[in-house]
Order: structure tokens, then C-alpha cells, then sequence
């Protein structure tokens, strides 16, 4: 996958001036939702989109043989923009499928999504934060194990990350819990859809204990930085890393005073003046809409709206002007952006937004890609595995074509009724663990590129009923040695012993391995799963 170049650093926070002055004299549950009411509205960006802003929010300052190391905080490899990054995913650090991934706010919200290697995400799977006990994998940078006592929330597997970055995800998740309080939760290992805390007793104390021991670091302020230059809005508790306490900590109930007064003066706080707003790719006869939140205090008139230079006629936005009290109001104005090229290339326009009362304007640039549209083959959907009474995972076969994401539509049929649901996903699997006992459904996939989808795989039936549910898993180690010689280390049989390639692919399957089998395979990496064994293993075979 290649990034564009648009390197982004400062040296303090930049927070905008009366940005977080509504929450001066707040405590407890008025001031996690005002919080709340700050940062929710933002820029919603498209999911093509985001692999172009990494090279903003996640590089190194310093250049390492004249080349932009990605900064991954799951592994010490090395990626490098704009080429070098194959074997990373787009990593949602607040798993997507707690809350099902259907919100496209949250799916792709900048602020904790970050690039990851793909061994490393492949391992975290959806499991929650916590403290390893003993690991089933420890790359030196990520580590995923049996959970500590008292921790994981009832998952038995639980993901720690390096000392040096648990600060970052403590005030990741501190902000994905404000941002989204209002989501109900499909998973509740470290959050509760029945308080204003959101996250449970357990979480907040280790993520408090996490934060406290790892300060707010220049990475996490140049990012924030970044991020709000991106999508308008900030994570609160990087700039006042205080405010966790006053909601989960040791400060919790005791009023909060910003001392971030405004002046009066007319202002605009979103968008940010000289940010740059990425549509992404779109195949040509497609349409990408993006909505910008425009905040602002004190404006007197209308703000003015204006599209203009290079190629402004592949883009419009919905309306010329805007009230000054839809600005002025605590969500501000959601101003719709279109971009409906016709001619495939490059594309860069400005916005202006004007009058109201200021002193001057607020520019930013926008930028998208049409391209030609894409040829996408049908994908061969399998058998679904993991089957137990309550969920199942569907698989299929990776595409060979280059795409963005898969679609999976699946139908559950009851009482003769038919409801079509559709999920996406970078991987070719997706874990359904929400299925009535008993019950019948049906799934196939598309593959999706540039706004195109492929034509219906196959349609696979699943039936739960009268299958008992799958016991944990059962335990399988692999030991490599020269010559693509590899051992199973298990006390009992492993069935439907399958290796996918790193890109996903199904390379081969052995029907039932035993305790201490011996066999000789192929060299290169691999990704093993049993009927047994949920939960992933890495294999190196040399």
C-alpha cells in the first residue's frame, strides 16, 4: 500500500483558544458528557482515505537512512513510507467489533486507528488491554497472553502493550470511551452500557495506573496535533491529561476549571486554518461525500462559503452560506463536501470559509484521486468454522485483485422473515457471535475497491442447531527447524490444521495432527489454525 508524503510536526500543543471552555466548573457526569459534546462532531473521513494520513500521525521525526519510518507501536520491524509498509494493517486500537463496526464514525476515527504489524494485530485479535500472566506471543513489543488475575473482564486472553506506549492506549481508550459513551456495547470485557463511566471498575484502574506511569509523551502531542489538523477534533486527554482523574480517578466528583476562557472575539475552532481535507481514491462515475464540522464562538453574520482554484469544479459543497447560530451552537454545523470528479487524476480545490464577523478567513485544501474503474472478480465465499450455538466465523477465499475492504451480507431467516445485515472487514473471515441458538442464516461476500463492488460470492448456509458450544482453546505449540521440519507440541489431537499465507490465503489443510507429529513443509510464513485453536499461531518454517 503506498502513502503520500505530509510529514506534520510541532513543537507544543496547539489547543485552540476557548476550545475547552465549556467545561469549566463541570464534575462528574456533566463533565464527561460536555467532553463528549466537544469532540464527537468532527470530520468523518472515508475509509480509502486513511492509509494517505499515516505518514502525518505516525512517522518518526528523524529520518533513518534518508527514508520515513513508520511508527508502529506494535513491533520493533521496520516499515517505511511511502513503499515499504506491506505486511501493516490499519489497526483499530479500541477493537471495531466491540460495538459491531457498523458506526462509520468510530470506523474510522483517526484517533485510534494506527498502522500495526499485521503478525502482531493478527495476534490482539478483539481481546481487551491488560497485564500478560504467560504469553502465547511476545514479539518484545506486543505481548498476548492468559490475563492477570482480576483483569480481562472475562476473555482469557488479554493484550499488553510496550511500558513505553501504555499511556498512549490508556488515553486512547479514555478518549474512545468519551467520544462514543452514547454506542451500546456488543462486547463489554472493559465497558459498561449501564453508566456514564463507560469503561468498568477493572479497566479504569489499570488505564489510570498505565497513564500515570507513562506521561503524555511529544509523539502523542505532534499526533494530536496532526489528527485535529485532520478530522477537527482533539483527544482531551492528551492536551489535560487531568481529566481522567476528575472522571475515573483520584480527583472523580470535584469540579474542573479549565481557565481556557474565550475573549469574545468571533472565532472559528473547526476547521482548522491551513489543514488539508483527503477525499481519498474513487473509481470514475463515483461520488466520495465527506461532511467537515464547522465550530465556532461569538460569529455575528453568516459565515460564507467558498469553493475556488485548480480543479474546484469536481467539488461542491451543499450550501453557500451558513447561520452564524448553527456555527455558534455546541455541535456546530455539519457542511457537506462532494467530490464527483470527471476526468480521472489528481484533484485539489480550497475552501474559504469568511465573514461572521471575522477577522480574516479560515482555508483549507482539498485533495482526492479518480481513477479508472476497477475490474474485481467474484470471491469463493467457504464454509463457515468455529461453530458453536451461539456464533460461527465466515471465511472465503482472499481476492488476487487489489481491494479496499470486503463486504459481508449476512441473512438471518426467522419465523419466515428474512434480515439482510452488511459488515465489513480488511480480513477474509468475519466472527458472527451474536446468533440465536438454533437459528439458520445465510452469507456471502463482495470485495469492494474505489467504491465498486465485486459481483455475490456463493452463498453459504450456517445452522447452530443442536450444536454444542466450542470449549476454549485447546492447547498447540509449533517448533520449526531447518529444513521446513516442524513438530506439534499438544496433549491431545488437533483436527482441520489449516496455514494461511500473511496475505490470508489458504494454502493447505491437514486433516488431524497428534501429539508430537513430525512433518516437513514447505518453507516461508505462515498463519495456523485448528478446529481446536481459535486464537491464531505465527509459523516461521526455514
Amino acid at each position: 500500500m503506498a502513502f503520500g508524503i505530509a510529514l506534520c510536526f510541532t513543537a507544543f500543543a496547539e489547543i485552540p483558544a476557548g476550545y475547552y471552555s465549556s467545561l469549566d466548573g463541570k464534575s462528574g457526569e456533566a463533565l464527561k458528557t460536555q467532553l463528549h459534546d466537544i469532540i464527537r462532531p468532527h470530520t468523518v473521513l472515508t475509509y480509502s482515505s486513511l492509509w494517505k494520513y499515516f505518514p502525518s500521525t505516525d512517522v518518526y521525526p528523524e529520518l533513518v537512512n534518508g527514508k520515513h519510518r513508520v511508527w508502529d507501536m506494535y513491533s520493533s520491524n521496520f516499515y517505511y513510507y511511502p513503499d515499504e509498509t506491506y505486511g501493516m494493517n490499519r489497526e483499530h486500537s479500541f477493537p471495531k467489533s466491540w460495538w459491531g463496526g457498523t458506526q462509520v464514525e468510530a470506523y474510522t476515527d483517526i484517533n485510534h486507528l494506527y498502522p500495526a504489524d499485521g503478525d502482531a494485530n493478527l495476534a490482539k485479535s478483539y481481546y481487551p488491554l491488560g497485564e500478560v500472566q504467560q504469553s502465547t506471543f511476545d514479539n518484545g513489543v506486543t505481548k498476548v497472553g492468559y490475563a492477570k488475575s482480576g483483569e480481562g473482564g472475562g476473555s482469557s486472553y488479554v493484550f499488553e502493550p510496550a511500558d513505553e506506549y501504555k499511556g498512549d492506549f490508556a488515553r486512547t481508550y479514555f478518549y474512545m470511551t468519551t467520544c462514543y459513551q452514547d454506542y451500546t456495547w456488543k462486547y463489554t470485557f472493559m465497558v459498561t452500557n449501564s453508566s456514564y463511566l463507560t469503561l468498568i471498575p477493572w479497566a479504569y484502574n489499570m488505564l489510570l495506573t498505565w497513564s500515570r506511569n507513562d506521561p503524555v509523551s511529544q509523539k502523542e502531542i505532534d499526533r494530536n496535533e496532526a489528527v485535529y489538523g485532520i478530522q477537527n477534533n482533539r483527544n482531551p486527554f492528551i492536551d489535560h491529561p487531568e481529566l481522567a482523574e476528575y472522571i475515573w480517578g483520584n480527583k472523580a466528583g470535584s469540579v474542573y476549571y479549565i481557565g481556557d476562557q474565550p475573549t469574545g472575539d468571533p472565532v472559528l475552532t473547526s476547521p482548522e486554518a491551513g489543514s488539508s481535507l483527503n477525499f481519498g481514491d474513487v473509481g470514475l462515475g463515483k461520488t466520495l461525500a465527506i461532511d467537515l464540522y464547522v465550530k465556532g464562538e461569538n460569529l455575528t453574520g453568516n459565515l460564507t462559503v467558498t469553493l475556488y482554484k485548480d480543479d474546484y469544479a469536481m467539488f461542491s459543497s451543499a450550501v453557500s452560506s451558513i447561520p452564524a447560530a448553527s456555527v455558534n451552537a455546541t455541535d456546530g454545523y455539519k457542511l457537506r463536501l462532494l467530490y464527483n470528479p470527471t476526468a480521472i487524476g489528481s484533484h485539489t480545490a480550497h475552501l474559504l470559509l469568511s465573514d461572521g464577523g471575522l477577522t480574516g478567513s479560515v482555508g483549507i485544501t482539498l485533495n482526492a484521486r479518480c481513477l479508472p474503474v476497477p475490474s474485481l472478480a467474484a470471491v469463493k465465499a467457504l464454509p463457515a468454522d468455529n461453530i458453536s450455538s451461539t456464533g460461527y466465523r465466515a471465511n472465503w477465499e482472499a481476492s488476487t485483485d487489489s481491494v479496499d475492504y470486503y463486504v459481508v451480507t449476512r441473512t438471518a431467516y426467522s419465523s419466515g422473515d428474512a434480515d439482510p445485515e452488511e459488515y465489513t472487514t480488511d480480513d477474509n473471515f468475519y466472527q458472527f457471535d451474536d446468533v440465536p441458538a438454533g437459528s439458520t442464516q445465510t452469507y456471502f461476500v463482495q470485495s469492494s475497491r474505489l467504491g465498486y463492488r465485486s459481483e455475490a460470492s456463493n452463498v453459504v448456509t450456517v445452522t447452530t442447531s443442536g450444536i454444542s458450544p466450542v470449549p476454549t482453546d485447546r492447547a498447540l505449540s509449533i517448533a520449526s527447524y531447518e529444513g521446513g521440519v516442524v513438530r506439534f507440541i499438544c496433549n491431545e489431537a488437533h483436527t482441520g490444521c489449516r496455514f494461511f499465507d500473511l496475505s490470508g490465503r489458504l494454502m493447505f489443510t491437514i486433516p488431524s495432527v497428534a501429539p508430537g507429529a513430525v512433518l516437513t513443509l514447505p518453507l516461508g510464513a505462515y498463519v495456523v489454525t485448528t478446529d481446536q485453536l481459535h486464537r491464531p499461531l505465527r509459523l516461521i518454517v526455514k
